[in-house]
C-alpha cells in the first residue's frame, strides 16, 4: 500500500504515513532508501505533543535495524530524560507488521538567541551554483530516491572512487501538503554520505551503513545541503563514512556512518 502523492510521504493519520515511490533506494526495489525515514523521524521529534518551543535538535543517533520497507509506516516518541537544558527523545518507526526497523535518539538543547558570542570555522566548498549536475549512478528503475533529489558535485562524482562534496535539494516535499522543515532537509540528505564518497566498486561490494549520527551546531537555512564526505575501509570489513555537513551560509554540522563492507555474492 503506497502513494502516489508528489512527496516521499502521504500522512494517514497524525502518526502514520504512505510512502511513495520516491522513498525507493537504489539497491533494492522493496527498501526505502534511509534518508527520508530518518527525516521522518526528526520530524516526529519535532512535532510531537508537549515539545517545548525553546528547544532544539543537537544531535540524532538512528540505528537502522532491518531494510525499511516500502509500506505503510507507524512513528511513536517517548522523552526517555528531560532537564531544565537538555532533553532526550526516542523515536521509533514500525510497518504494519509491528517490527521495528529504525529507531532514532535525539539530542535537544534548550536554546536562547544571542545569548553567547558566535563561532563558526570559516572552511566552505564552492557552493551549488558552482557545482555541475551529476546524475545518480545506474539504478534499476525508474522512480526512485535518485529521481526525488537534485545532486549537484563540486568534487568528485558517484562514479569516481574517493572523497567528494555534493551539494542535494528535495525536489518533493517529505510529507505531501506539508511545507519541509529545515531539519528534513539536511536528514534527507545525510545518509548518502557513503555514497557520495565510496571507495569501492559498487558492483563488486557492499558497504551498507547500519547507523546515522549527524550533530549540528547550529540550525540549518535554505533549500540546499552539501556533504563534504569520506569513507575509510579495514580489510577486515568495518568502514567509516564522515560527512561535512554544509548549507550555503557555512558548516553546520557532521554526519557519521558506520559501515558494514563485504563483496557481493
Amino acid at each position: 500500500m503506497t502513494s502516489q502523492a508528489e512527496a516521499f510521504y502521504e500522512r494517514e493519520a497524525d502518526d502514520r504515513f504512505l510512502p511513495t515511490e520516491y522513498t525507493r533506494g537504489p539497491w533494492d526495489a522493496g527498501s526505502q532508501h534511509a534518508g527520508p525515514p530518518a527525516a521522518l523521524l526528526a520530524l516526529a521529534v519535532e512535532q510531537r505533543r508537549g515539545a517545548r518551543p525553546d528547544a532544539r535538535i543537537a544531535r540524532l543517533t538512528y540505528e537502522i535495524v532491518r531494510p525499511v520497507p516500502i509500506r505503510p509506516l507507524t512513528v511513536a516518541t517517548r522523552v526517555l530524560r528531560s532537564g531544565r537544558t537538555v532533553e532526550l527523545v526516542e523515536a521509533v518507526l514500525t510497518p504494519d507488521d509491528g517490527r521495528e526497523v529504525m529507531r532514532a535518539t535525539a539530542l535537544l538543547m534548550k536554546t536562547v538567541p544571542d545569548s553567547v558570542p558566535q563561532v563558526s570555522p570559516g572552511l566552505r566548498v564552492p557552493g551549488p551554483s558552482e557545482a555541475p549536475v551529476r546524475e545518480f549512478f545506474p539504478v534499476p528503475w525508474e522512480q526512485g530516491y535518485h529521481t526525488a533529489m537534485e545532486v549537484r558535485f563540486a568534487a568528485g562524482s558517484f562514479l569516481e572512487p574517493g572523497p567528494a562534496a555534493a551539494w542535494m535539494r528535495m525536489r518533493v516535499p517529505l510529507v505531501a501538503g506539508e511545507e519541509i522543515a529545515p531539519l528534513s532537509r539536511v536528514l534527507t540528505a545525510a545518509d548518502s554520505g557513503n555514497g557520495v564518497s565510496a571507495q569501492l566498486d559498487f558492483h563488486r561490494y557492499v558497504f551498507i551503513n547500519t547507523d546515522l549520527t549527524v550533530s549540528l551546531h547550529r540550525h540549518p537555512e535554505g533549500e540546499w545541503v552539501c556533504l563534504d564526505a569520506r569513507t575509510m575501509v579495514d580489510g577486515a570489513g568495518i568502514g567509516l563514512a564522515e560527512s561535512a555537513l554544509h548549507d550555503e551560509k557555512g558548516p553546520l554540522g557532521r554526519g557519521i556512518q558506520s559501515l558494514y563492507v563485504a563483496p557481493r555474492v
